[in-house]
């Protein structure tokens, strides 16, 4: 419950961010090196409603066992870490990582990768508590009486 909040927080303040800092975000993605043109906008648009489903999901419902917003915020999670560690291979120089749009800016380094991993990580997390949460299936499940 406790990481939902958290995670749900930080998603939404991220949202918020990148919403206030919406016409410089295609700019900020671009400097990943795998979009540009409309697929920027698009993927800055993407990101925040994906950020904002699951982050108000968590914070609004955060007992919830519900797997959809899982799903969301794991594929926000690699949409973001993705573009991060091609660029870091490539050695492309990206001086705003855009997690909040144009505020609270960090250049891509180890230490973002980091964070992005950590991100994924709370996504297995996520996703063993939802299993926990929705109880035995599959084979081994006790099955109702006939």
């Amino acid at each position: 419950m406790v990481l939902r909040s958290v995670l749900g927080a930080l998603f939404v303040a991220m949202a918020v961010g990148q919403l206030v800092s919406f016409r410089q975000m295609p700019g900020i993605l671009d400097a990943y090196g795998l979009v540009s043109g409309p697929g920027a906008p698009a993927l800055a648009a993407a990101l925040i409603a994906g950020e904002l489903v699951c982050g108000v999901w968590f914070l609004a419902r955060p007992r919830s066992k519900a797997i959809a917003p899982v799903w969301v915020y794991t594929a926000v999670s690699g949409a973001w870490a993705l573009p991060a560690v091609q660029a870091y291979a490539r050695g492309l120089t990206v001086t705003n990582c855009g997690c909040f749009g144009r505020y609270l800016a960090q250049r891509l380094s180890w230490f973002v990768l980091v964070q992005d991993a950590l991100l994924l990580c709370y996504a297995v997390l996520l996703f063993r508590g939802a299993r926990k949460a929705s109880g035995p299936s599959g084979p081994t499940a006790k099955r109702g009486s006939r």
